[in-house]
Formats: C-alpha cells, structure tokens, sequence
C-alpha cells in the first residue's frame, strides 16, 4: 500500500499561484515563494504524478466564441444499469462540457455550451435523448454566469492524496 502524500504550506502556495494563472512561469512563482525553480518543478512533476494537478486549461468567453447559451441537463435513467454506457456516449457529444453523478432527482447532471437555442434543441432531440437508458431530462437554460472561481487551498486545511 502506498503512503498518502500531505500536502504542505509551499504546495498549497505554489498550487494557489497557478489557479490564479496557470501560465505564470515557475521561474516567477520561486521567486515569490523564494524558494529554487527546481523545488518548483520538482513538485509540479510530483503533483502531477500524483494526479493532484491534472494539466491546464483556458477559461474562455464562451459567448465571445460562439457559443451563446449555457444550459443545464438533469438527466434521469431507466435504471442505474445504464449509467456507463449512458457515459461513454455523452462523452462523444462535444457540447457536453461537464457531467456529474448526482445525489437527488437527477442520476446524472451535465453542463452544455450551444450556439443558439435551435443548436440545443437539436443537441437535446437528436442526440442525448436518443441514447439508449436516457428515460427523460430536465434543462436549465443559465441567463448569466454571475462568478465564477477557484477554490483557494489554506495553509491549514489538511490536504491528503493518496500515491500513485
């Protein structure tokens, strides 16, 4: 069995920096944390391996690249048996940017990102509920992101994960 591996202060520091911008050089986050580029990079290669850090991404405008509304699917199963084959066919619909295993109504809760109405009506119609297990889904179209953010890891908070 592997030993868990704490995160300490300077992984929480480092870890804070880059959700605050993922592109900041480690050069730049040494220098802040006055510590050497290679403690940096040597703990981003063990925070990577670990799972901890799974990569970066952009936070785009959505809007701004086309993609006009954001809805929200509460999707409901005929029977739980369902569930990973359900998965593995929204994974191949690209307008499925997020999906959840829920608690509650829904078995599963999926994020879309579509054009236009018209683009989700047609995502809804011709692809989703055709997948074979879908019995019914429930959409919440969102008029305005008001925030959104990442969570800031405390020097107190007892971070554990479990070795690779």
């Amino acid at each position: 069995m592997s030993r868990p591996y704490e995160l300490d202060d300077t992984d929480r520091r480092i870890l804070n920096l880059l959700v605050q911008d993922a592109k900041l050089p480690y050069s730049e986050i040494a220098r802040q944390l006055h510590v050497s580029g290679g403690t940096i990079h040597s703990r981003m290669t063990r925070l990577e391996e670990l799972g901890i850090v799974r990569g970066a991404t952009l936070d785009l405008d959505m809007t701004k690249v086309g993609f006009g509304i954001q809805a929200f699917l509460g999707i409901f199963l005929l029977k739980s048996s369902y569930c990973d084959s359900v998965i593995a066919q929204l994974r191949e619909v690209p307008e499925v940017i997020s999906l959840h295993f829920t608690t509650g109504s829904y078995n599963l809760f999926a994020r879309l990102a579509c054009r236009d109405t018209q683009h989700l009506r047609n995502v809804l119609h011709d692809m989703v509920q055709q997948i074979e297990g879908v019995e019914r889904t429930e959409t919440l179209i969102s008029l305005e992101e008001v925030f959104s953010r990442v969570v800031q890891l405390e020097a107190a908070a007892p971070l554990v994960a479990g070795a690779a």
